[in-house]
């Protein structure tokens, strides 16, 4: 059994899984630092200086009783509370990350569907008289002996 799952383990899928999900989290990371740290102070500021993340709703006050000026001072005076506001953080990171996958996609499909319609000049036309196919040069119809252009 040990072996079993030793060979599945070191299976090419397997390991390439592990990586991508190393390198998803790392990049969970960044997007989450990018959220927090860029693009929500500049929309906070916009709305009146508003921290995201210190929006919650009171369910039920603490030991210490409220109003607690932020969320950590309601979590040490152990409130129940909703966190909106790391929702609408976590929301936007979502976000971030869903449109990252999108233009990793896009660029992923534009380079297969360049490698699958290779520019190819057209050799052969058809005859406007037979419908025939002809080659691209033919200034005459090998089968209707139609005149099709060049000479006249």
């Amino acid at each position: 059994m040990l072996k079993e799952f030793r060979e599945f383990a070191m299976r090419g899928n397997v390991v390439d899984m592990a990586v991508g999900i190393i390198i998803g989290a790392a990049f969970g990371s960044i997007v989450t630092s990018l959220v927090n740290d860029v693009i929500m102070p500049p929309i906070g500021l916009l709305l009146g200086n508003v921290d995201f993340s210190n929006l919650f709703l009171t369910l039920l006050e603490g030991e210490i009783a409220g109003p607690y000026g932020s969320l950590a001072d309601a979590q040490s005076a152990g409130a129940v509370t909703i966190n909106y506001g790391i929702f609408i953080n976590t929301i936007i990171s979502f976000l971030v990350i869903a449109f990252a996958v999108f233009l990793l996609i896009r660029a992923i499909n534009r380079l297969q569907k360049e490698e699958k319609t290779p520019s190819v000049e057209p050799i052969t036309k058809q005859c406007p008289f037979c419908m025939s196919e002809i080659n691209i040069g033919a200034s005459r119809c090998p089968h209707c002996t139609s005149q099709i252009g060049g000479l006249t």
